[in-house]
């Protein structure tokens, strides 16, 4: 959810994306939530200004805004944008509500999703590789063509 909301092109959103990559998680969950809060980020971009706008306006926050431009990867980071920091600001607050809910959401409809996602043929060769016990090559028998030995 934090990498679809935090605009791309950043050391925060290339350091989020290094870790989805480096986790074991699923990857498909994972890049289709990417994509729908990608999309979902578009929409809460004016929130997220706002909210970035507050936080980078507010003088209390000043010294801490200033101190952290004395470190030399920061500007990568874009925090001084508006939107990025909003955005993460945003996702931080929404990570653990939405965690609490989407688990057992899933934990209800996983079972249901993958029974019938095996329906599919493509979701079977996929999954375990069913495609080479069942191919024939013209010209070769069905032991043939499991040893790769030409029929006479």
């Amino acid at each position: 959810m934090l990498i679809g909301l935090i605009p791309k092109g950043n050391l925060i959103a290339i350091s989020l994306m290094t870790l989805f990559c480096a986790l074991r998680i699923n990857l498909a969950a994972g890049t289709a939530s990417i994509a729908l809060f990608a999309w979902a980020g578009l929409f809460l971009d004016p929130i997220s200004h706002r909210v970035g706008h507050y936080l980078l306006t507010r003088q209390a926050l000043e010294p801490y805004w200033t101190s952290l431009s004395t470190i030399k990867f920061m500007p990568w980071t874009a925090y001084n944008n508006t939107v990025v920091l909003g955005s993460t600001v945003i996702g931080l607050a929404l990570l653990v509500p939405v965690y609490a809910v989407s688990r057992p959401v899933f934990a209800r409809f996983a079972p249901r999703l993958a029974e019938f996602v095996r329906k599919y043929h493509v979701a079977q060769v996929l999954h375990g590789g069913e495609l080479t016990g069942k191919t024939r090559v013209k010209g070769m028998s069905n032991v043939a063509c499991q040893q790769n030995v030409p029929v006479d």
